[in-house]
């Protein structure tokens, strides 16, 4: 998977994309991310990618023309299969989207700054808009470095388990269940009994039958709250 991610700020997304497992990702040659910065393409002598707003109003407005040059030079040489504008008001990301999202080849994510873009990069040049929440950044790198954390952790071959991402919160509509290590008691605090049965039915069970009591209470508004629930046996 490649992702060009398009912004008037990089270097916020230096540290993200080169430690830890999205570092061993591109390492691995499993994941490629590529992050532009928007002034390389803007034909303003002091590399302006702004403007006011017509009609007046407070805040400026990314321009359309860096924002196309960009994407364009980048179609050039690849096929998208997104251009995905990180927004406010756009899809809720979610475990299904996130899923979804990691099988394609080529992603280009619009980092917004300011009041946004320019309406017309929204109706002409942008494919999908997503939302990480119902709040508001200062830009939209942070957006855009947690949607690419989101996909790039389920391609084959980034987890030392690949197994992990199967068992995440939400991937069954429930949240994870919780989970213990070492040492089996602390201040008098243990580990569940169960957990240190050896018996993995029963384990498998458990953890289910907790993580549904955890959705029911937390989240009720995730599809598995409404799951039949079941014992240890």
């Amino acid at each position: 998977m490649r992702i060009d991610i398009l912004s008037v700020v990089p270097r916020l997304l230096d540290s993200w994309f080169g430690e830890s497992i999205l570092q061993r990702a591109q390492q691995k040659g499993l994941a490629e991310v590529v992050v532009h910065d928007l002034r390389a393409y803007s034909t303003d002598k002091h590399k302006r990618v702004d403007d006011y707003a017509f009609g007046g109003g407070a805040g400026m407005v990314m321009q359309i023309e860096p924002i196309d040059r960009c994407i364009s030079a980048l179609k050039a040489e690849r096929a998208y299969d997104e251009v995905i504008y990180m927004s406010p008001d756009g899809e809720r990301l979610d475990q299904p989207l996130a899923n979804r999202l990691s099988t394609v080849n080529n992603l280009i994510i619009l980092c917004g700054h300011y009041k946004g873009v320019d309406e017309r990069v929204r109706e002409h040049l942008v494919t999908r808009e997503v939302s990480i929440g119902d709040y508001v950044l200062s830009g939209g790198e942070l957006a855009a470095a947690v949607l690419s954390d989101s996909l790039i952790r389920l391609l084959p071959g980034v987890l030392n388990d690949e197994t992990s991402a199967l068992s995440d919160s939400f991937q069954d509509g429930l949240v994870a269940p919780p989970v213990y290590t070492r040492p089996a008691e602390y201040k008098g605090w243990k580990v569940p009994d169960v957990l240190l049965s050896g018996h993995e039915a029963r384990i498998e069970a458990w953890r289910h039958e907790q993580a549904l009591v955890r959705t029911r209470e937390r989240r009720p508004d995730l599809p598995g709250a409404a799951s039949e629930t079941f014992g240890e046996g």
